[in-house]
Order: C-alpha cells, then sequence, then structure tokens
C-alpha cells in the first residue's frame, strides 16, 4: 500500500507532526456480548478480515512517519484491539484505565502492565471508572473529558491533578456515543469536530464557546463512527464511509485519508478506538 501526501490547496496551512501510538493486533477479536448499541452477538465476525483491516490502519500510520508499538493481545479480551480506552499518556504521565464492564475489566491490568513495560510508568491510577482516552481527549494544553455512559465524572478532577493539564467535563446523552471519542474528533491543537446532537445542551454550550470555529459533523458523518479519527496536524485517519465529513476536513486545510474498518465496527469501534497515542514528557500532542 503506497499513501500520497499533498498539501491541500484549500483552507489555512497545517503542520504535520509525528507521533507515537500504540496498537494492540485483533488476534482474539469477536462479538460474544452486547455493552454497546454497537454489537450483536447474532452477526458474524471475520477475525481474519477485522485483522487485515488494522494492519492497513498500522501500516498507514507507518507509511505517513509515526511509530506504532504493539501491545500483545490477551486471549479471552477481544475487546483489547479497542487500544485508545487502555489508559491516558500524557506529558510523560501514564494513567491506567478502570473500566465498568467485567468483560473488560482485565484490560485495564493487561495495558497497565504493558505501559510499565514499555518505560510509560509508574504508571498511576484514579479512584472511579475511566476508560483512558475513549473519554479523555487531548487538544493542546486542554484535555476534554467524557462522561454520561462509561467513566466517572470524578475521575476528571483526578486526571488534571496528575497531568497538571486543565480538564473540561462534557455530558454525553445518546447511548450509540458511548465514548467521548465516537462523538468528536482532535484535529490539531487548536480544532476539534464533534457531532453536537450527542451532547447535552450545557456541554454544546461549552464546545461552542471553546471551538466556534469547530468542524461540526451531521448524524450521517456519526453514524459511522467518521468523528473517531487520528489526525497529525494535518493528515486525517478515518473511516471511508463518512464522504460529507471528509469533504469538510479538505476544505478547512485536512487531508483526509480512508480506511476500511467496517468489521471492526461490529464491535464499536473505529480508527481511534483501535490508537493510543504514547505522549513523552513536555509534549501534549
Amino acid at each position: 500500500m503506497t499513501i500520497t501526501q499533498f498539501a491541500p490547496a484549500v483552507g489555512r496551512d497545517r503542520t504535520f507532526s509525528p507521533r507515537n501510538y500504540a496498537m494492540t493486533p485483533p488476534t482474539h477479536f469477536e462479538v460474544t456480548y452486547r455493552i454497546n448499541p454497537w454489537m450483536d452477538p447474532t452477526v458474524e465476525v471475520d477475525t481474519a478480515l477485522a485483522l487485515h483491516q488494522w494492519n492497513v490502519l498500522r501500516e498507514t500510520y507507518v507509511q505517513l512517519g509515526h511509530s506504532v508499538s504493539e501491545v500483545p493481545p490477551v486471549p479471552g479480551l477481544p475487546d483489547m484491539v479497542y487500544a485508545a480506552n487502555g489508559g491516558l499518556v500524557v506529558g510523560g504521565v501514564a494513567i491506567a484505565a478502570a473500566f465498568r464492564h467485567p468483560q473488560r475489566q482485565p484490560e485495564g491490568a493487561a495495558y497497565a502492565a504493558w505501559m510499565n513495560s514499555a518505560g510509560l510508568g509508574p504508571v498511576r491510577t484514579v479512584s472511579g471508572i475511566n476508560e483512558g482516552e475513549g473519554d479523555f481527549l487531548v487538544v493542546g494544553d486542554r484535555i476534554l473529558a467524557g462522561t454520561g455512559f462509561r467513566t466517572d465524572q470524578q475521575t476528571h478532577r483526578q486526571v488534571a491533578q496528575l497531568t497538571g493539564l486543565p480538564v473540561v467535563s462534557l455530558e454525553l446523552v445518546d447511548p450509540r456515543y458511548y465514548h467521548l471519542d465516537t462523538a468528536l474528533g482532535v484535529l490539531d491543537d487548536d480544532t476539534i469536530t464533534y457531532f453536537p446532537d450527542a451532547f447535552s445542551a450545557d456541554a454544546q454550550r461549552v464546545l461552542a464557546d471553546l471551538y466556534p470555529t469547530a468542524i461540526r459533523a451531521n448524524d450521517a458523518d456519526a453514524a459511522v463512527l467518521g468523528l473517531n479519527l487520528v489526525s497529525d496536524g494535518l493528515n486525517v485517519v478515518m473511516t471511508d464511509a463518512a464522504p460529507h465529513l471528509a469533504a469538510l476536513l479538505t476544505a478547512a486545510g485536512f487531508n483526509p485519508i480512508e480506511v476500511d474498518l467496517s468489521e471492526l465496527l461490529k464491535g464499536g469501534g473505529g480508527v481511534k478506538c483501535c490508537t493510543l497515542e504514547l505522549r513523552k514528557a513536555g509534549v501534549t500532542s
């Protein structure tokens, strides 16, 4: 696979910066239980196809100039492929996840052990449920934090204390968008894209105030997890099923790179769900 990078002809200049990611291959991926509206155990899952799509995503990052570390998958943990939920690493501080559903709870220890072995420790913990980058998205020198379905709001304050960054709480109200990263995508240190209807009225007002020039996605964009994307400031890796959002990103000067993660969507995850960013000390994006 060859990726052609180009400078978008429309929109202000955008700046690429290399990133460090952690990903877990979907070796044991299956859907045998239902903990979000996307999951249906009666729908057949092709694990080999899921692994192929994951490999394309991984190779996309590598060809764009990013580094990818692989976290060993654990048998019996089919959702471990959604590495973003495994923790939060920002400014050299690693925070372990604590999952709400029993089926995923062992993932917290697995990711914490890997982060320690990778030299990201000591790994910190908070008291309460938090599902890592699923609900904590770093935007420049600020963290946007989701609550309402998975992550307890009390953990937002603790994450602020551990990282030294302000944390803005945002309530999610649509069960389809149970994690913040399914309803909001970070594009660069100042720019986000989001689906307003996924948020409470108060959260919508906060986002409109903080990001008046944000790219607002529509229902069709959100319904294919189009907002579950990964950006390096220029290139935006995203689903190939959200052409409207891709057009908006292009018009804003970004370079959308579309990938097919349809098999992993059956578990309720997309590009960002599969990607945990590892930010070094002194680096917040």
